[in-house]
């Protein structure tokens, strides 16, 4: 591995497999990107408040957009950091609104940061709810061109498939 995208969110789940993903750079000079993604919905409000704040200071929409998207990057680096701990591994931490599903967001942030491996949380799913709900982590895992690593349970478990 040369370089892994981790996507995470604030729970003792993820933080299992920034762990593990984290096992994979020790030892080489792989690179780790941690990624979040935030919806419309979740910082909608955050960037109406500094948008009306804005056209008090003279603030714009995109900084508005800027300062949630900082703001969420602190909050990961904290994440990370908490997670990991004093750590030489070599990471970056990123936050993407998301403008499609989590499948499609995943790839085009694995293609867009050069990824070789990439880190996920799925769940467990019938083939009737794949069908009815769908699957971005399989969208992922047959998409990807690379290895794919899936926490499945809660407990941590993982299971790994190459490309």
């Amino acid at each position: 591995m040369e370089h892994g995208l981790v996507v995470v969110e604030d729970t003792d789940r993820h933080a299992t497999l920034l762990r593990e993903a984290a096992q994979y750079t020790r030892g080489g000079d792989a690179k780790l990107t941690v990624l979040a993604f935030a919806t419309g919905e979740e910082i909608g409000p955050g960037v109406r408040k500094i948008e009306s704040i804005g056209e008090i200071e003279g603030v714009s929409e995109d900084d508005g957009e800027d300062v949630i998207i900082k703001a969420a990057e602190a909050e990961l680096e904290s994440f990370v950091r908490e997670t990991l701990g004093e750590t030489d591994i070599d990471y970056s931490v990123g936050v993407d609104i998301l403008s499609e599903g989590y499948g499609m967001a995943t790839l085009n942030a694995a293609d867009e940061y050069d990824c070789d491996h990439v880190f996920i949380a799925g769940r467990r799913r019938s083939p009737t709810g794949k069908a009815i709900f769908g699957d971005w982590v399989q969208r992922v895992l047959l998409n990807f061109d690379g290895l794919v690593t899936v926490s499945l349970d809660e407990d941590g478990g993982t299971a790994e498939t190459g490309s």
